[in-house]
């Protein structure tokens, strides 16, 4: 029997809450790191101990680490700060890059912790060619990632393998693409994006392309890591490439409604989403587009898998059982409108 505690940053989280459910699900011990005051903690289960804390105040996750003599623990970090703007934010830097050294700190300072999941992000890694599926790397250059948010995430993924490398840390490192699916109480972009087209409330689109995960596997495959990942290794968890126009539709289709039939080309909605920017800086709004989102949309978003596959035993769900499940679930919650 697993005796040991799991510890799961970002526990109040869309991908960090699914990890702490399944854990519990599985009949393991586990401790959720939470920000004080957060109100989604209401979402954790029960069986979950809750702790809380900042990532960025070193002292308070002391009490995660601290677990009576002779008791084994785990970390799977997957708090970060998440921003759609490219531009710089000292958040990024402190909470991803600075937050994710004080976990690695503590992992070495408590020898019980046998093992660190470390949740990096696909936009850590260096885009390749269309046509060329972009594989794991083995370095972390952020001067080579697009957005401050990929270049912290870069940077804090190189801090973990310097960490295996030279201070022997045991862990390894999962990448994880977008994220959806049903329970996403903190409604991410996606999840807004879903239930405008359902609401019938997006007339046209962007003719791009993105890769998403249901959220159950990527879940599944942040635990799997924890006793299947080889110390310094790094897996992408990512899915099939969808164009944007077939998820739109295929989502409509599953509701009923009318599908978006005019979708802008990815050159002209760069050209909007600089518009956008610009004016959002003088109005202090948020944009509607951004040249980060148009950038993700048209980048290469193709994966290769195999690894994850093959080692973690990694699977994904088809879009059309996810974007099921996630009607499914909105209806329950009443967050769409009356189909007529």
């Amino acid at each position: 029997m697993d005796e040991r505690v799991y510890l799961v940053t970002g526990a109040a989280g869309f991908l960090g809450g699914t990890i702490v459910r399944q854990l519990i699900e599985e009949g393991k011990k586990v401790r959720a790191f939470v920000l004080a005051g957060d109100p989604a903690v209401k979402f954790i289960p029960e069986a979950a101990e809750v702790v809380e804390g900042d990532l960025t105040d070193i002292d308070s996750l002391e009490p995660l680490f601290a677990v009576p003599e002779g008791t084994k623990t785990v970390m799977l970090h997957i708090a970060s700060f998440v921003s759609v703007k490219p531009d710089f934010d000292q958040r990024l830097i402190d909470i991803n890059v600075g937050g994710c050294k004080n976990v690695i700190e503590l992992c070495l300072r408590h020898p019980e912790c046998e093992r660190m999941v470390y949740c990096s992000s696909i936009s850590a890694i260096p885009e390749t060619p269309m046509g060329t599926p972009t594989p794991e790397v083995d370095y972390f250059d952020e001067t080579k990632v697009v957005g401050w948010y990929s270049k912290s995430k870069a940077m804090a993924s190189q801090e973990v393998l310097d960490a295996v490398h030279h201070r022997g840390l045991n862990a390894c490192i999962v990448h994880p693409s977008g994220i959806m699916g049903p329970g996403d109480f903190a409604m991410s972009d996606i999840t807004h994006t879903l239930i405008d087209i359902l609401n019938g409330e997006m007339s046209s689109g962007v003719d791009g392309t993105f890769n998403i995960v249901d959220v159950r596997d990527l879940a599944a495959g942040c635990i799997a890591a924890v006793d299947k990942g080889r110390c310094g290794e790094c897996y992408i968890l990512a899915n099939d490439v969808i164009k944007f126009r077939d998820f739109a539709n295929m989502a409509i289709n599953e509701r009923g409604g009318e599908e978006i039939k005019f979708f802008i080309p990815i050159k002209a909605a760069g050209v909007l989403g600089s518009v956008m920017e610009s004016a959002a800086k003088i109005t202090g709004d948020e944009p509607m587009l951004t040249s980060y989102n148009i950038y993700n949309l048209g980048r290469n978003n193709e994966f290769d898998i195999s690894k994850a596959r093959e080692e973690l035993g990694f699977t994904t769900r088809s879009y059309k059982e996810t974007i099921h499940d996630m009607v499914q679930w909105f209806i329950e919650q009443g967050m769409l409108e009356t189909a007529n």
